[in-house]
């Protein structure tokens, strides 16, 4: 008999994804005594530990917690078996239907209950299934619905009331799609197509070494490029940054294998730059010590790198690259030295790919990084402003050191797959950003 998949188990210190229905959220478990918010369900996670990924809970609600109206409801997670989710139609066997709604009118007196009834139901009854089963009984107009009207009505109800949740384990996509519902201005707006269209046209693979610039995608893109480098390889990531920490959420979230993640080198632009052209060179020790004390005294605009979703503002300036970086290692620059010597021997070596995501005008970086990139190697800048990138891509043309140059950008339109009932769903993405991409010469 085949194998069964080992399948990882939740742990102290993960990041889950909890998914309610279609809505999914980014949590960490970061101890016993760990609660998410999802609207006004307050959910207690320890009985989440060591539990497989996949599993599904039921959110029992906490009899301490009954009769509180207003505040948010406190419920325990109890795991269950898939069998017990049941299509809502199948558990309150509806069997007639309407063959129109020209009948039906929304004046609001279609359901007898009132909304302090429904209350009160809510915090009696433990199952979704039994208050839509009252719901149902007590409308006027369901069952002259037509079959269709009715499945709409159950599932805006079973929406609202729905008691399950399953715990995921955090993926590129599921992060993406999380990060772009809640505020795509810390992702720099990218959707998922358009993150795929980067690592596509980027080439990243296992071997070789790779170059990623990028000033606030709250660790989206490294996740993503190191996540296709992929565990036990000999590709090695260079991340630069602008800011004093590096944006890391989505990084840690993957749980990746240590190893693996030691193969990303985060290191600031402008101090690795100088490496690079300086060598062995020591830094003052007056200087390094100034800087230490300066952005001790304003740490607490520094955030750590797990919570960290912004350290640059936007700007259409092009950036000078000679803007000496902060320092903001408590126990000496010795860390990021060390960073930054691993990064400066991959540059002297050069590397296979170019990938951009600024905030800033992106003409400047390239001019500094592109000498650093192999020839017939693939270039991919995102940006969110066309503008800058058709300056730049003008200057490239110029230079003639890339060619097959092209600005793209993406529309994507989701549909919905039913039976009979297949459309495009009327709300969808704006545009997601524009993508400058090529192949260098020399």
């Amino acid at each position: 008999m085949p194998s069964k998949p080992n399948i990882p188990s939740i742990q102290l210190g993960d990041y889950i994804v909890i998914q309610r229905q279609k809505y999914t959220k980014l949590q960490k478990f970061g101890s016993l005594d760990a609660t998410a918010t999802l609207g006004k369900e307050h959910l207690e996670l320890k009985s989440l530990l060591d539990q497989p990924y996949g599993s599904t809970f039921k959110m029992c609600v906490k009899e301490s917690k009954a009769g509180k109206r207003g505040a948010q409801r406190q419920h325990t997670l109890e795991l269950v078996s898939e069998n017990e989710l049941r299509s809502i139609r199948d558990v309150l066997n509806i069997s007639s239907s309407g063959a129109d709604n020209r009948d039906i009118s929304d004046n609001g007196e279609a359901q007898a209950l009132k909304s302090e009834d429904i209350e009160q139901l809510r915090e009696e009854c433990r199952e979704s299934s039994k208050i839509i089963e009252k719901l149902v009984e007590n409308s006027k107009t369901f069952h002259t619905r037509t079959e269709y009207s009715q499945d709409k009505y159950l599932l805006k109800k079973e929406k609202k009331y729905f008691e399950f949740v399953q715990i995921r384990q955090p993926s590129i996509r599921l992060m993406t799609d999380i990060f772009h519902r809640q505020d795509a201005e810390k992702i720099m707006g990218i959707r998922v197509d358009t993150l795929s269209q980067i690592i596509s046209y980027s080439g990243v693979c296992g071997f070789g070494s790779y170059l990623l610039y990028e000033s606030g995608t709250n660790g989206l893109l490294p996740a993503a490029m190191l996540n296709s480098i992929g565990a036990a390889t000999d590709a090695t990531l260079v991340h630069m940054h602008p800011g004093n920490v590096p944006q890391k959420q989505a990084l840690l979230a993957l749980k990746l294998p240590l190893e693996q993640q030691q193969r990303c080198i985060s290191v600031n632009l402008y101090s690795v730059l100088r490496e690079f052209y300086q060598g062995d060179r020591k830094l003052d020790v007056s200087i390094a010590t100034e800087a230490a004390d300066a952005t001790q005294t304003d740490e607490n605009s520094v955030t750590t790198s797990e919570e960290q979703t912004d350290a640059v503002e936007p700007t259409t300036k092009k950036p000078k690259l000679d803007e000496s970086p902060n320092l903001n290692n408590r126990s000496g620059p010795l860390r990021w030295q060390v960073e930054n010597k691993r990064a400066s021997a991959l540059m002297h070596e050069k590397f296979d790919n170019l990938v951009m995501a600024a905030k800033e005008h992106p003409s400047n970086i390239v001019e500094a990084l592109l000498p650093l990139v192999k020839p017939s190697r693939p270039i991919v800048i995102f940006s969110t402003c066309k503008e800058l990138l058709q300056e730049t891509y003008m200057e490239l043309k110029a230079s003639g050191k890339v060619t097959n140059l092209h600005v793209t950008s993406n529309w994507l339109r989701t549909y919905q797959i039913l039976p009979n009932r297949t459309h495009p769903e009327v709300n969808m993405s704006g545009n997601s950003g524009y993508l400058l991409t090529g192949y260098t010469l020399s």
